[in-house]
């Protein structure tokens, strides 16, 4: 089994902090199925991950929100010594709250229409159109809907007017 850092774009990396993926499908060159790799976007690592038999990575370790400093490297596969490679690995292992923790995520949308059901295709047609690039969306753990936060782009978002006021 061999060790890679894997340099892709950063649009891959956003696009994949956005969405919730088991694996991620790449154009690999040199990985093997089995071999472990570090994804890199920007000098930073954001996964670690296992190359499955047809060539995609499966995610055996998620820094999206969390990224560690990592290679500066040409976009592709590198094949890091062994002590690079584990560092990348030590970096992106630390402690883990692995506990699964119900939220509360919402999305609100005022929608003019002369039906319920033309509201909700109306709905799901802005939500697909707009997507997280857009639409702030709400989240806070149950219990603590007090604690809501907006998100843009996978980021905390700050949508009071009055507290950009200066």
């Amino acid at each position: 089994m061999a060790h890679w850092a894997v340099v892709v774009p950063a649009e891959r990396y956003e696009s994949e902090r956005l969405y919730s993926h088991d694996t991620v499908a790449l154009d690999l060159t040199g990985p093997a199925p089995g071999d472990s790799v570090a994804l890199v976007a920007d000098g930073l690592v954001f996964a670690l991950g296992r190359v499955l038999p047809d060539g995609s990575v499966a995610y055996t370790r998620r820094l999206f929100d969390a990224p560690v400093p990592g290679p500066a490297l040409a976009a592709g596969a590198h094949p890091p010594a062994e002590a690079a490679f584990a560092a990348l690995a030590g970096a992106g292992a630390g402690p883990t709250d692995t506990a699964k923790r119900e939220w509360l995520v919402s999305l609100d949308l005022p929608i003019e229409a002369s039906t319920p059901a033309e509201a909700v295709r109306a709905f799901w047609t802005y939500a697909a159109e707009l997507g997280p690039r857009e639409l702030p969306t709400f989240v806070a753990p149950v219990g603590d809907e007090l604690a809501m936060q907006a998100y843009v782009l996978g980021e905390p978002t700050n949508l009071d007017p009055e507290e950009d006021e200066g």
